[in-house]
């Protein structure tokens, strides 16, 4: 039975624990994955520009020992009217995998109905879940088992990478706050599916409209752009309180780590003095997408569930 990773929730929280731990063994060298795509094909379909996804994921597939083939939606017949799943099955017959980064999680769920090889999410409006699973990865390297004890705050807005944090906070078991303007609240599904792992792992989620309060005593702070790609206007007075700047910082603990998924609107969502004092740590994170995304690749294609 093919494997999918549409979602965080696609595999259990023993097995991201597992890839989280593995990926550790991979970049010190201790532990070799071999070349688990040796003879196969991965074809990646974007439709959103791309720096980290597509670098990280076309140079762990050559390592890998596979091959990857790279199309924006525009080069396929799928931005010509044809069928979703008439696409996923034609691709399904010619490649070993595919790997999507497109604006509708819906689209992506049907393609994935309809293939008949692995398909992971490199980015949906929903969802991100290989830019979350490395990032939980990125805190496991550098407080190992304190992750747990952690006081995690996400500000800004409630988009996919806010959504799938609150999932994968739930199922790793950590303390996750969100703090986000009125009517820029995560998604319900995304947080109600958080709370419900959250309640077998440990894990503790709340949400609210006060950053302030939220970054109080704060072992970490992650933020991302407060305009998604592909999203319309937006007024960004009700985000300016929401700034992640050295005020802000003054709440939270000296020695708090900040995060970015990148890229980053500097004198949006981040100043650029915060940046740069950060910025080792979140190029960290960011090389951490190739590590991990080759850990998760190896794990599907080389231990299918029966």
């Amino acid at each position: 039975m093919k494997r999918d990773f549409i979602d965080l929730w696609d595999l259990t929280p023993e097995e991201l624990w597992e890839i989280v731990k593995k990926t550790k063994n991979v970049k010190k060298g201790i532990e070799n994955l071999g070349k688990p795509l040796e003879g196969k094909s991965i074809a990646l379909i974007f439709t959103k520009p791309s720096t980290r996804t597509r670098v990280s994921f076309e140079v762990g597939i050559y390592q890998l020992g596979g091959n990857s083939m790279f199309f924006q939606e525009k080069d396929l017949q799928v931005s010509r009217g044809e069928d979703v799943k008439d696409t996923a099955r034609t691709l399904s017959r010619y490649v070993d995998g595919v790997i999507v980064r497109n604006h509708s999680h819906k689209w992506l769920e049907n393609f994935s109905e309809f293939a008949s090889v692995p398909v992971i999410n490199a980015l949906t409006d929903m969802s991100h879940p290989c830019q979350i699973l490395s990032d939980i990865y990125t805190l496991y390297e550098t407080f190992g088992e304190e992750i747990k004890n952690l006081k995690i705050v996400y500000v800004g807005d409630g988009n996919n990478v806010c959504n799938t944090l609150i999932v994968g906070a739930g199922m790793f078991g950590l303390k996750l706050f969100v703090a986000t303007p009125e009517g820029y609240e995560p998604n319900l599904l995304y947080y109600k599916r958080g709370l419900d792992f959250a309640k077998e792992t440990g894990g503790e989620i709340e949400v609210m409209n006060n950053p302030i309060e939220a970054v109080k005593d704060a072992d970490v702070i992650y933020t991302d752009v407060w305009i998604s790609m592909g999203e319309g206007e937006k007024d960004l007075e009700v985000f300016k309180p929401f700034q992640v700047n050295e005020s802000l910082l003054s709440y939270a603990k000296e020695d708090v780590k900040v995060m970015h998924c990148l890229p980053a609107k500097k004198g949006q969502e981040i100043t650029e003095e915060v940046f740069e004092k950060n910025a080792d740590f979140i190029f960290t994170q960011a090389e951490n997408r190739l590590y991990v995304q080759k850990t998760l690749l190896a794990y599907i294609f080389i231990e299918p569930q029966a």
